[in-house]
């Protein structure tokens, strides 16, 4: 009886560091980011104004590399934290089989979440909706490069997904339910900082529906690896009309 009055004290203690390194890798990932940002929009400031003509711009799609450094550091923090205080098999991030069935369902059904929210909303937004999304900016400033563009497609499907995914469906996940927060709280509260981490005040609850979707990837098979697969479905066709763009 004595041994099995001591086993409830260490599931509670990997409950605590669970919380710990999993809400502390979150804060981290997440100011790393707006840092980042900061950094990088005070250095290339001014760059690339005062041109005259577009023949005279130079060509920016290396900088494509510099743009996505702040959404790689979302998921450096949560896998260092992982690796210092707890375990990378926690994040579960490498999909099985199962993992893939189940993100494949989700991210389908958030790309018709996301569709039909924004359907919704055309009436109010009107234009922003389309002017609002990065990725025609993106397009814009790489250029007709396919070598760019299909880079930008790559991370956009592949690259963004993982970091984000590891960072909120994660640590953030991994950190709110060691401190047992109801799992329906769970997945509204990622959802909610989803939609905020992409800064597009006219698709904020369009992306708040899809963040429920492919938190609900992670919900049913309580792995990150599920989720990453939906983000990635729902990142699918935008990166394919990238590839296509002029």
């Amino acid at each position: 009886m004595a041994q099995a009055d001591e086993n409830p004290p260490a599931v509670g203690d990997g409950l605590v560091r669970g919380a710990h390194w999993g809400l502390l890798a979150f804060i981290a990932g997440f100011g790393a980011y707006h840092l980042t940002n900061l950094v990088l929009t005070a250095v290339l400031s001014g760059r690339f104004t005062g041109f005259d003509d577009a023949e005279e711009m130079p060509d920016l799609g290396p900088l494509l590399l510099l743009a996505f450094v702040p959404n790689l550091m979302l998921g450096l923090a949560p896998v260092l934290a992982a690796r210092r205080w707890g375990s990378f098999r926690e994040l579960g991030v490498l999909p099985n089989l199962r993992d893939i069935k189940i993100g494949l369902a989700c991210g389908g059904f958030a790309l018709l979440a996301g569709y039909l929210t924004n359907l919704l909303l055309l009436p109010v937004f009107g234009t922003d909706l389309e002017s609002g999304n990065p990725l025609a900016g993106l397009a814009q400033g790489v250029g007709d490069h396919p070598v760019w563009l299909a880079l930008a497609a790559l991370i956009v499907v592949l690259v963004a997904p993982l970091s984000e995914e590891v960072l909120i469906r994660g640590a953030l996940w991994t950190g709110l339910a060691a401190h047992r927060v109801p799992q329906w709280a769970v997945l509204a509260l990622t959802a909610a900082v989803f939609a905020q981490l992409h800064g597009e005040p006219s698709r904020t609850l369009a992306l708040f529906v899809q963040g429920l979707a492919i938190g609900a990837a992670r919900l049913l098979s309580e792995r990150t690896g599920s989720s990453v697969v939906a983000h990635a479905a729902n990142n699918l066709p935008p990166a394919l009309l990238l590839l296509g763009a002029p």
